[in-house]
């Protein structure tokens, strides 16, 4: 990137007197930065983007409004308590109420068809684990989201979907999607409402606090000084933040042309939420398989995965789409924020700087949460 001075008119008129900085403008930036000005109207809040978009996972993911089918919370047990688990759905599910509160329902095309999740001959042990849970998990979760009947086995739904080798659906009813774009659209529009500045192409490389504010320094020698920041970036954290305990992790999606007569209808997970599915505009939208080749997709440079693309396109051949002819439209990665848990972090890195980090893939469930979680925390 070439190097070069801000003219006295750009540093005066663009970057001069902001309270705030919060680094990153996806579903965590923008609703802290929302946040702010709620909380102190009178707050001058900036927000710097990398990219020309939202650049991560905000506008790359498959728009699941989802808090967790049956085996990703059962495996998230074997590394969590039981306890600390069902927090993170409560931080879900109000993460995604959040949301709907500050987006609105028709903003983001917010439907509530449910999620299901598949089994198939390979995870008939899964299956039975999972079904032997479900009343405790409808005692427990229900009280979170108020559906006595959270979870329901539903292999009667099965025929009208055209699956093939698919044994087992258990349904999570209060599960939605939504339109990432217009979601995102709608966050950016309502964040410029406020009275948010939002700049693009600001790539920073270096984040230092000191007693005269923080100093942010850009790819391009900008050296830019606030008081306080909000770092909002995931799976880009370690950037600015080498010591967060934040790894990246790069996801393969996909969209066909549409398919004439696609009965599938609602979201759907498959092995414990590693691959997923939905209907978009007649296609087939899939991403996943990162666990086939975790290191490699532990980068934050998009990219494709020859492995994972093949997989992908196998599982639409043999098992969602068996004996339909389709066409794969384009390609896309997301870069994720993941950790040794799947817990994001909320927390002060020094006296003038909070991050608001590590989604884990729950980005459009909690973002809204975190976000907000993280401007008061920030405030205090």
């Amino acid at each position: 990137m070439q190097r070069y001075n801000l003219s006295y008119w750009e540093r005066e008129t663009f970057f001069k007197d902001y309270d705030v900085a919060v680094i990153g403008s996806g579903i965590v930036g923008l609703t802290a930065a929302m946040h702010l000005k709620t909380l102190d109207p009178a707050l001058r809040v900036v927000v710097l983007e990398r990219g020309a978009l939202p650049a991560g996972a905000s506008t790359r993911n498959a728009g699941f409004a989802c808090f967790g089918s049956m085996s990703e919370l059962l495996d998230d047990m074997t590394h969590l308590t039981e306890d600390e688990v069902l927090a993170v759905v409560e931080k879900r599910w109000r993460g995604l109420q959040r949301l709907r509160a500050v987006v609105g329902d028709a903003n983001m095309d917010f439907q509530m068809l449910g999620g299901y999740e598949m089994f198939t001959d390979e995870d008939e042990e899964t299956f039975h684990s999972c079904a032997a849970r479900v009343p405790d998990f409808n005692r427990k979760i229900g009280t979170i989201t108020g559906h006595p009947e959270t979870y329901k086995i539903v292999d009667d739904r099965l025929p009208g979907f055209g699956f093939r080798g698919v044994n087992h659906l258990i349904l999570n009813q209060p599960e939605g999607q939504v339109h990432t774009g217009k979601m995102m659209a709608s966050l950016l529009h309502k964040a410029a409402e406020h009275g948010i500045q939002i700049f693009n192409g600001i790539n920073l490389v270096r984040l230092e606090d000191s007693s005269l504010g923080v100093e942010l320094e850009t790819d391009t020698g900008w050296v830019l000084r606030v008081p306080r920041v909000l770092v909002a970036v995931n799976g880009f954290a370690k950037t600015l933040l080498p010591d967060a305990e934040v790894t990246p992790a790069r996801n393969q999606v996909l969209v066909t042309q549409p398919i004439p007569g696609l009965k599938v209808e609602g979201c759907f997970h498959y092995d414990r939420g590693y691959y997923y599915f939905r209907n978009v505009d007649g296609r087939i939208l899939l991403g996943g398989g990162r666990h086939l080749d975790n290191s490699t997709e532990q980068t934050s440079e998009f990219g494709s995965n020859a492995l994972i693309r093949s997989a992908l396109v196998q599982l639409l051949k043999t098992v969602i789409c068996p004996g339909q002819p389709f066409e794969v439209d384009a390609w896309w990665t997301g870069i994720l924020g993941l950790g040794p848990v799947k817990k994001p972090i909320v927390e002060r890195y020094s006296d003038n700087v909070v991050v608001a980090v590590r989604l884990s893939g729950m980005g459009v469930a909690i973002g809204t949460l975190i976000g907000q979680e993280g401007a008061e925390m920030l405030l205090a």
